[in-house]
């Protein structure tokens, strides 16, 4: 097809190519994430590093733009798409957390002819809207509704989903899938909201979640937004008593969740693989803007997977070798 090309679905001709058109050779790619002590963003990290590999053997470039905190997130992940700017970047790869704040930075990108990859945060349909070459990553409702319908498979009748940085679109995604993905299945799900300020302290979580254990002995099941507030809610259960009482659930995993589920002390982790959001993301990137290549696939969906003790032998494998 010469004149025509078929994209997200959609047979796009002659004026409409032209937001679509690759830029100047030698692709330089800015990465929006989150901090660098976060351990799921450091997979994020090693999957832009990877995929650059190839990047600059084309003669081009890779830059990690980091959030120092998350209590500003989506006016932060926008700034950092203007210092991507002012830097010179032609495609940008992030994160859309929060719409409202970062959708007017992304479009101010665009209108200077930057390519933008959408990861992590967001879906398809977000990507269409904004004109994005694709979205890479986890459907993060669709992820809540594996959640939620793993709850009701186990039995539990009354989950709390911790959400440590209420707010963010994708997590209020996640949270909402669950309840909706229990209700499917007559079990109950509701969400704990904690102050921004609660993510990544392990002991603040952890106090959260005792108490409100203590307060209401109906629950039985506690999923966390994240691997590390997973360690912190494993805490809480056990200071309340319920280790065993209440099934504990994570989005995202560490070796400590991994740990947690061989020994039957953690019910199931939802997996996204992040490491291949940044490394598809990065490439498909640096592919389309050097060479003009597309996937015809939209969007590109890392996830969700289900973690448990069915497959943690083989989970635990693919982290010795570093491909998880």
């Amino acid at each position: 097809m010469t004149k025509m090309k078929m994209m997200m679905g959609v047979m796009l001709t002659g004026a409409a190519l032209a937001a679509f058109a690759p830029a100047a050779m030698s692709a330089k790619i800015a990465v929006v994430g989150g901090k660098a002590d976060d351990l799921f963003w450091n997979k994020i990290k090693k999957g832009m590093d990877d995929a650059c590999l190839a990047v600059t053997a084309n003669g081009g470039s890779c830059n990690y733009l980091q959030l120092q905190t998350y209590d500003n997130l989506g006016a932060d992940a926008a700034q950092l798409v203007r210092t991507a700017i002012s830097q010179g970047a032609t495609g940008i790869v992030i994160p859309d957390w929060v719409p409202d704040a970062e959708d007017p930075a992304i479009k101010e990108a665009m209108a200077k002819g930057i390519k933008i990859i959408l990861i992590n945060a967001g879906n398809g349909a977000k990507a269409k809207e904004l004109g994005a070459i694709n979205y890479v990553g986890n459907d993060e409702y669709e992820a809540g509704l594996a959640a939620g319908a793993n709850y009701a498979k186990l039995g539990m009748k009354n989950v709390i989903c911790i959400n440590t940085v209420p707010g963010a679109a994708n997590l209020e995604a996640r949270c909402k899938g669950v309840a909706d993905g229990a209700a499917k299945n007559g079990t109950k799900s509701t969400q704990l909201p904690l102050p921004a300020s609660s993510f990544g302290d392990p002991t603040a979580v952890a106090e959260a979640i005792k108490a409100t254990l203590l307060k209401d002995a109906t629950i039985d099941g506690a999923i966390t937004i994240s691997a590390g507030d997973g360690d912190a809610a494993a805490t809480g259960i056990d200071q309340a008593g319920k280790t065993g009482k209440v099934i504990l659930g994570s989005f995202d995993f560490n070796q400590t969740g991994l740990d947690r589920i061989k020994a039957g002390k953690q019910g199931f982790a939802i997996d996204q693989q992040p490491y291949l959001q940044a490394n598809i993301g990065v490439n498909l990137l640096a592919n389309y803007i050097d060479f003009g290549n597309l996937l015809p696939t939209f969007p590109v969906l890392t996830g969700p997977g289900v973690i448990d003790s069915s497959n943690i032998d083989a989970t635990l494998m693919g982290v010795k070798a570093g491909a998880r």
